[in-house]
């Protein structure tokens, strides 16, 4: 539904985008995530035609951006991170002039403003002036002229941005249920956001894309150890000993435990068994278990590898 085909950007001296190509399937949620200025919106802005790329160029629908950017308008929903409301409208006659600038009239344009209503929560605020509507509400607002037209594919760029934790739950939710049979991309620098809410993460950093895939994907790619919780009873010190002298063990961290419990982070190299070892050596000493559980890469630690690795001064070097 969404080709990226080695996007280049250039401000002037600075180059914002270098060879990004990426692909988003029908039905898919993925996320674009990476640090500020990273160029997530200029992604955005290109794949809504809204920006023209120095190279390459992105097909939304089998439509070519460049070509037929108002065929692309007609099936996309947009969400700029910067909400195009007009503030001393109503809510209901903001929907209503969106629609119509979407070619909606009649009983279609009602049904689709009761649809986005409710589909949005915003059935109470029908009538209010957006000024007067709290950050949450005129988030919910600008989503709902996204979705006036019933499109296809929806790009929201930075959506939680601003919002309080109840409120970033709430449209987090949203965007959830909105996805049923659509295709949803969405960009942040959040990563809280995309793991609740993307099947897929696309990662860019410095302009390029540094990882692609599932969480666990990404996890795999930049996996350097095995790391496993522990927790047992017996002297803190002896055990750390005995685990430390495991055939597999790279490293044994002491960690906070419950009362009566030693507790580690034991780390080993990639395939090493860590728990089978922990388990013959419970047997052998007689330990009573309280914990033993695998502890792969959080996706922040996910993220700052890959990200970190695409800075080095090797990677730069074989990029020059």
């Amino acid at each position: 539904m969404i080709k990226a085909d080695r996007l280049t950007m250039h401000y002037g001296p600075v180059q914002a985008l270098k060879d990004v190509s990426f692909e988003v399937k029908q039905g898919e949620i993925v996320g674009l995530l990476g640090p500020n200025g990273a160029g997530k919106s200029t992604t955005m802005k290109v794949l809504t035609t809204y920006l023209h790329p120095t190279k390459g160029t992105a097909f939304v629908g089998g439509i070519d951006v460049l070509k037929d950017p108002l065929g692309v308008r007609k099936i996309i929903g947009y969400l700029p991170e910067i909400l195009p409301l007009y503030m001393d409208m109503e809510v209901r006659g903001y929907l209503t002039f969106v629609g119509k600038a979407r070619g909606l009239s009649g009983g279609r344009l009602k049904e689709r403003i009761d649809v986005a209503l409710d589909e949005c929560g915003l059935r109470p605020m029908y009538r209010k002036v957006i000024r007067e509507l709290s950050k949450g509400y005129k988030q919910r607002t600008a989503l709902a002229q996204a979705l006036i037209h019933d499109p296809s594919i929806i790009i929201l760029d930075e959506p939680t941005s601003g919002l309080d934790p109840h409120q970033i739950v709430e449209i987090r939710q949203l965007i959830k249920n909105l996805a049923a049979g659509k295709t949803v991309i969405l960009s942040t620098h959040i990563l809280q956001e995309v793991e609740a809410t993307a099947d897929r993460i696309v990662i860019i950093s410095n302009g390029r894309i540094v990882g692609d895939g599932t969480i666990d994907e990404l996890r795999d790619e930049v996996k350097k150890e095995e790391r496993i919780r522990v927790s047992v009873s017996g002297d803190k010190t002896e055990t750390q000993r005995l685990l430390s002298g495991m055939s597999g063990a790279r490293k044994v961290e002491p960690i906070a435990g419950e009362s009566g419990f030693a507790a580690f982070m034991v780390h080993g190299a990639p395939g090493a068994q860590l728990w089978k070892e922990v388990g013959q050596l419970a047997r052998l000493k007689n330990w009573e278990v309280r914990e033993l559980s695998d502890h792969p890469l959080t996706l922040e630690e996910t993220f700052l590898s890959l990200t970190e690795r695409a800075a080095s001064p090797a990677a730069k070097r074989a990029e020059s």
